[in-house]
């Protein structure tokens, strides 16, 4: 136990939690312990804190917890993936896991949102210094919160960081029109809940050293799917806002998920979808010949749910022999057997 005085006790917690967001890898729950899917139980949720956190966003239904995953599907592909594509970016956590760990060798994030597009073409078009800064210089105060998402920004780069502000100061992370501010969030601290600058900051620089790895494109995840169909050694990560919260969570929710699923069938690359567990994508996976498995996630709020994995072939995945039996579309055939 230390004894520091009353009036430095905030700033000391704030570090704290700093360096608790933002550990050095010296420090850090062993990366082993969900390095792939072979270490992780499906039916038990990834601790997600012993994944390494690489998006400044904080993002309703981020897929943190799929990095073990991610990372067994890319590493399964052979030859390596050339091109890792995210139609419905997000956070991006998938691609940037890719081009950190050279899991591909180059990545292309899409985004529809000009809100979070305004993010990436600042972190990854140049500006990721001057938003770096942005985030680390601003007094976080409940009067210029509401003065920076009240006003409209007059250049990119102000979006942007209105955008990671509201992200950060929004009940969990929800970027959609009525979404309230933090109240008491965690441990009583309001709007400072998920404020870590110097963490940030730091991601966000990390990220613009590698920008030479990804391209980004604000645009229509349909017509990018569309463009790269035909190369073989196009891979695509699909995480579209899913058919039961989307209204609530995001402002660009709608999405024809039947088309979507009809246009992956054609694409010569390896396809691997998330999507919230539901009688209705269930069937249309069936639909398409692809595969389906539950897993185990918590949600913002730590509740536990299930989602399921979706691909047109999801034999990397340790146990998912059954799975892929289950589904007469692609399951393997015995010798001799009819098609």
């Amino acid at each position: 136990m230390v004894r520091i005085p009353e009036r430095l006790a905030e700033r000391v917690l704030d570090y704290a939690r700093d360096l608790d967001e933002h550990k050095p890898a010296a420090v850090r729950e062993p990366e082993a312990s969900y390095r792939t899917a072979s270490d992780v139980d499906p039916e038990q949720p990834v601790n997600v804190a012993s994944v390494p956190q690489l998006s400044p966003f904080r993002y309703p239904g981020g897929k943190t917890w799929l990095v073990p995953y991610a990372r067994t599907w890319l590493a399964s592909l052979q030859p390596r993936t050339g091109l890792l594509i995210e139609p419905f970016a997000g956070g991006g956590i998938t691609g940037l896991t890719a081009a950190f760990e050279r899991l591909a060798e180059h990545v292309i994030l899409v985004e529809r949102d000009p809100d979070v597009a305004s993010v990436w073409r600042a972190v990854l078009g140049g500006q990721a210094e001057w938003l770096a800064e942005r985030i680390e210089r601003f007094e976080l105060t409940k009067a210029k919160v509401v003065e920076v998402l009240q006003q409209e920004a007059e250049t990119q780069r102000e979006r942007a960081f209105a955008t990671i502000l509201r992200n950060r100061v929004q009940r969990g992370g929800i970027m959609a029109a009525g979404a309230g501010l933090v109240k008491n969030g965690e441990n009583g601290r309001g709007l400072r809940s998920r404020w870590y600058p110097k963490t940030l900051a730091a991601r966000i620089r990390a990220i613009a050293t590698l920008r030479q790895r990804f391209t980004f494109i604000e645009g229509d995840a349909f017509e990018v799917i569309e463009a790269y169909a035909d190369q073989e050694n196009a891979s695509f990560f699909v995480d579209p806002p899913y058919t039961v919260a989307a209204r609530r969570l995001y402002s660009h929710w709608q999405v024809d998920h039947e088309r979507l699923f009809q246009l992956l069938r054609r694409v010569r690359g390896s396809v691997l979808l998330t999507y919230d567990k539901t009688d209705e994508i269930a069937a249309l996976a069936r639909t398409v010949g692809f595969q389906t498995r539950s897993v185990a996630m918590k949600n913002t709020h730590h509740a536990r749910l299930s989602e399921l994995l979706v691909g047109k072939d999801l034999s990397w995945l340790p146990g998912a022999r059954a799975s892929a039996e289950s589904n007469p579309q692609t399951a393997p055939r015995k010798p001799g057997s009819r098609p």
